[in-house]
């Protein structure tokens, strides 16, 4: 059975982006110290922000004499892949042409643009044949 994997607010999903980017385990302060080259957040936010994720189970904390380190339970690309197929369902009715047709609204494509979704197209194709 497929675990759910909820939405992440924002704020949130700015810590776990860290942790998917950089080696975990890392402290707060390690994250604190890369979270903030983007936006000013209080040392007791990034702390609450990672209790909640801890208890959404996206975190895991191991204590490491006085210190914290966190580590994420779910990968990038999991919650990336949750996040596809909702956005997918809720707003395109699970058309991917649809989709598609919205990322490039008011845009041309360009031919590496239609030859890099042409491909990919073709390459699962290939692995449905394949199954």
């Amino acid at each position: 059975m497929k675990k759910t994997i909820n939405r992440l607010p924002d704020s949130e999903l700015d810590i776990m982006l860290v942790l998917w980017k950089y080696e975990p385990p890392m402290t707060r302060i390690e994250i604190e110290r890369v979270v903030n080259e983007k936006k000013a957040l209080a040392p007791t936010t990034i702390l609450s922000l990672l209790t909640r994720l801890e208890k959404k189970n996206f975190v895991k904390v191991t204590k490491q004499g006085k210190m914290n380190l966190y580590t994420p339970l779910i990968s990038q690309e999991e919650y990336q892949q949750s996040e596809s197929k909702s956005v997918l369902e809720k707003l395109y009715g699970n058309s991917l042409k649809k989709f598609v047709a919205s990322l490039y609204q008011g845009k041309k494509m360009n031919q590496d643009d239609i030859k890099e979704l042409h491909d990919f197209l073709e390459e699962l194709e290939d692995k449905e044949e394949d199954l």
